[in-house]
């Protein structure tokens, strides 16, 4: 088996609400792996479609009536979306009800399984068609064809006189029905004097003799009223229509048999439109293609496969090929386990290439996309060039490699893909792109059906070719950030991990909570998971205040030389020195061993502790930590720009002191009369003056607050 249709039966056998003894799978599309000795039209490798009892396993046996061979063009979920539900509509329309041209039939749930395939036959028969669903299904219905007046809700009984209103009176002629309760009632009072109701439901079944005469009242099994004999004939007619192009194949929304809790509460609250399908996984028993499998990673997930596995038949491709460093002595190891290795010179870049590749390896059962290429840069010098030197090996091959083995019996397809496309990582925009690409592509793989997991890494101890220019400080300042690096036992235990649990698009990260709380920059994506902490009252000392309140606290001479020593440890932080006596204040940021990354890193953390806003391009607009010192002076500090009004404090001080003296008063008053003349002060208006000869100390100041501000 490699796909099981999941019916609404199989949602009432789970719930416990299906009446009597019944087991979950009914129908689902795979190889056949033997054949019973009458068989002469399949053969062992043919690709089935059909009913089959238990089809939720790995290997079921079915009866031939039963199956027919998977049109040309059709993928697995295809095959495993059609059998059901077209054989029960054609055999409710067709057999039981006899639709003929120009009937009026109504079909419930119209955007379901059996709804969408019953609407295209009674299209196909000619008839005309009304149909209920969830008004927010309803844009479905529309593009299936039905305008406003043949379409109405399926969650109450209004559609009965929607449609009496549509007929004009004269009601329905055949109902396929799957409601309850009140609304089959509803249904049944549509239905013309000679009406054919047919009922696939199973928990509201009606006892015909109750019914009006001459209403036919028929509830049917597919298995058990149709027969074997019967199917055979039915699937042959189908794809007889689909040869023709009279029908198409419904939506389909996928899941792995591993998520089928998931794909059950999806169906079990009616939010699929068609059908819902299982994938089954099975073993890479054939040849899997690694890309960049002669490089740091790939080389090491090859080992895993062979070593751990048993896998014995691998492709490793990249640029050089066999001339790729240690790929001689990665070949015989290999080897010497048991595996068929062929070593291979491919530019993934080149579609041809990978094409003609694909073409002359022959059938895959395995993909394992690792390849890729860093051109790190901050955002404001990203340019085309770094954009394609990351884009062009990581995104491109991953779509064409998708594109090129669509009919490859896959068992798996593998990318690895980067947490800088999950958690974002300064200076790696372009790359977070390529790797954003390769977690949309498997999405869209699994909703097809196919098999996909995209891995996005963490940083690995393991050294690379990807990552040999990273320096100790590089580690530090990832480690700083809460990220750990993965060994390669955890890397492979991560790897066995995701696959096993049929996971689509992951992150594989080694995290450290405590540290990222700290850090006081938790990314969004884990804000939900780790809470920023804040300092504790031991811990909130004046080294926890900013910058601007350290500067202000010291005198203006000693100002400077603060600020400097801040940023110097800043820098010595981020570099991974013990401490800011290892930074020049004269030597330039980039000659003290600063990069892109490590730049954005130490514009972040001044930016934090400072308040102010500051470019990603920090370090290369103010080149040293005297130029850069100088220029966060300017900003914490302003230079001195004579009196304020601040400076009347003082002022007022003293006029206090001497005004409350009753024999300098007048002295005062004279002093104060001839410095509001000084300042031309105009003279207040009537309601505003004030008598300065017999006003208190308080009228005076009050007065002065009032005219200086």
């Amino acid at each position: 088996m490699r796909a099981a249709g999941l019916n609404f039966r199989d949602v009432l056998i789970a719930l416990g609400m299906y009446p009597g003894e019944a087991t979950m799978g009914s129908e689902a599309a795979g190889i056949i792996l033997d054949i019973g000795p009458d068989i002469t039209d399949l053969t062992p490798g043919d690709r089935v479609t059909g009913l089959f009892p238990d089809a939720l396993a790995n290997v079921v046996i079915a009866d031939r009536r039963t199956i027919t061979p998977i049109p040309t063009g059709w993928s697995y979920t295809d095959a495993a979306a059609f059998p059901i539900v077209y054989l029960t509509a054609y055999y409710g329309l067709h057999d039981l009800a006899a639709l003929k041209p120009g009937e009026r039939v109504l079909i419930h749930a119209g955007t379901g399984g059996v709804g969408t395939a019953a609407i295209q036959l009674a299209q196909h028969l000619g008839a005309e068609v009304f149909a209920t669903a969830n008004p927010t299904k309803w844009p479905h219905l529309r593009a299936m064809g039905l305008d406003d007046h043949h379409i109405a809700t399926s969650r109450t009984t209004d559609f009965e006189t929607t449609f009496h209103t549509t007929t004009q009176g004269q009601g329905i002629h055949v109902i396929l029905n799957s409601l309850t309760d009140n609304l089959t009632d509803a249904s049944l009072r549509l239905l013309t004097p000679n009406g054919r109701f047919i009922e696939m439901g199973k928990t509201d079944l009606r006892n015909a003799e109750d019914l009006p005469e001459g209403i036919t009242y028929q509830a049917f099994d597919l298995a058990l009223d149709a027969g074997a004999d019967r199917i055979a004939g039915m699937l042959a007619e189908l794809v007889e229509l689909f040869d023709s192009r009279a029908l198409s194949l419904p939506p389909v929304r996928c899941w792995d048999v591993r998520e089928s809790v998931d794909a059950f509460r999806f169906m079990a609250q009616a939010r699929h439109i068609g059908k819902v399908v299982l994938t089954i996984p099975h073993t890479p028993d054939g040849t899997i293609l690694i890309t960049g499998g002669t490089g740091n990673l790939g080389s090491l997930i090859a080992h895993h496969l062979v070593t751990t596995h048993g896998a014995r038949d691998l492709v490793l491709t990249s640029r050089q090929g066999p001339n790729a460093p240690g790929a001689t002595e990665l070949t015989n190891q290999l080897q010497q386990h048991g595996a068929r290795v062929r070593t291979i010179s491919c530019d993934l870049t080149d579609r041809t290439a990978l094409a003609t590749l694909i073409d002359d390896i022959g059938p895959l059962t395995g993909i394992i996309h690792t390849a890729g290429a860093l051109a790190d840069t901050t955002i404001d010098h990203l340019n085309a060039d770094a954009l394609t030197t990351t884009l062009t090996p990581k995104a491109n091959p991953a779509w064409w490699l998708h594109e090129l083995t669509e009919d490859h019996d896959l068992a798996l397809f593998v990318v690895f893909s980067s947490s800088a496309a999950v958690l974002g990582s300064p200076g790696q925009a372009n790359y977070a792109a390529a790797n954003s690409f390769l977690d949309a592509l498997i999405t869209h793989r699994r909703r097809q059906g196919l098999p996909g997991t995209s891995l996005a890494w963490g940083w690995w101890q393991r050294t690379g070719a990807m990552t040999a220019h990273l320096t100790q400080a590089d580690h530090d300042r990832m480690t700083r950030a809460g990220l750990y690096g993965i060994t390669e036992a955890e890397g492979t235990a991560l790897f066995d991990t995701a696959l096993g649990r049929g996971l689509g698009a992951v992150a594989p990260v080694k995290l450290h909570l405590p540290t990222i709380a700290r850090s006081g920059s938790v990314p969004p994506v884990l804000r939900a998971l780790v809470r920023a902490a804040r300092p504790t009252a031991s811990q909130a000392t004046v080294q926890d205040g900013t910058w601007a309140d350290r500067v202000a606290a010291v005198a203006p001479e000693e100002r400077r030389a603060v600020v400097l020593e801040l940023v110097r440890a800043q820098a010595a932080t981020v570099l991974g020195h013990s401490g800011a006596e290892h930074v020049s204040p004269t030597q330039a940021f980039k000659d003290s061993g600063f990069d892109s990354l490590t730049a954005v890193e130490f514009r972040n953390r001044v930016t934090t502790a400072t308040g102010l806003r500051l470019p990603a391009t920090l370090i290369f607009d103010h080149p040293t930590p005297n130029a850069l010192a100088d220029h966060l002076l300017t900003q914490l500090a302003p230079a001195d720009t004579g009196p304020s009004l601040a400076d009347l404090d003082g002022i007022e001080v003293t006029l206090r002191a001497l005004a409350e003296d009753g024999e300098r008063r007048p002295a005062v008053v004279a002093r104060l009369k001839q410095w509001l003349s000084t300042l031309g002060a105009a003279q207040p208006a009537a309601d505003t003056a004030l008598d300065l000869d017999a006003a208190s100390a308080r009228e005076i100041f009050d007065f002065l607050d009032g005219k200086a501000g």
